[in-house]
């Protein structure tokens, strides 16, 4: 199974023009430490957004239909079978780091989101499903309240329930 990270506003909105909405460097660090040494998934235009390409110290996998993407240090799949057929056997962690298409293609898949939730509206013009509204899935932890010039903003962990 795969796992969900992203940071959101109060609409679950992800990112806005293929930026982030928010520059929150615990935010960064809190990615950085859960996904350093294990796998991330993205598409393509998440890949492109990227300040440093490939993510250093991760497995990179990129998403694509594109069949003439490459990149040194990346590997591709056109597919969702290609990827699941890429991490079947995979022993580390596979994080889905976005973006919105991929969440949404991959969310079955997953049976954890761990989300960074602002306590700001913005302007978004992409989004993830907000896992409070999907009954299968429920609060397994959140994290004290933190701030950063502003906004207020915790960490949050969904966990998908079997039952």
């Amino acid at each position: 199974m795969m796992t969900i990270i992203a940071c959101v506003d109060r609409n679950w909105g992800i990112g806005c023009n293929g930026d982030l909405l928010f520059d929150i460097p615990q935010d960064m660090e809190h990615f950085k430490k859960q996904t350093a040494g294990k796998t991330v998934v993205m598409g393509r235009r998440t890949f492109d957004s990227l300040r440093v390409r490939p993510l250093p110290n991760r497995r990179n996998i990129v998403l694509t239909k594109n069949r003439s993407f490459e990149y040194n240090g990346v590997e591709v799949a056109h597919s969702i079978s290609e990827l699941l057929a890429l991490t079947n056997n995979e022993e580390r962690e596979v994080f889905v780091i976005g973006g919105s298409q991929v969440y949404a293609r991959l969310l079955k898949y997953c049976d954890k989101a761990i989300i960074t939730r602002v306590d700001a509206a913005v302007n978004a013009d992409s989004y993830i499903t907000s896992f409070d509204d999907l009954p299968e899935w429920k609060v397994l932890s959140v994290s004290e309240r933190f701030e950063h010039k502003g906004l207020f903003y915790n960490f949050t962990t969904y966990i998908k329930d079997v039952h």
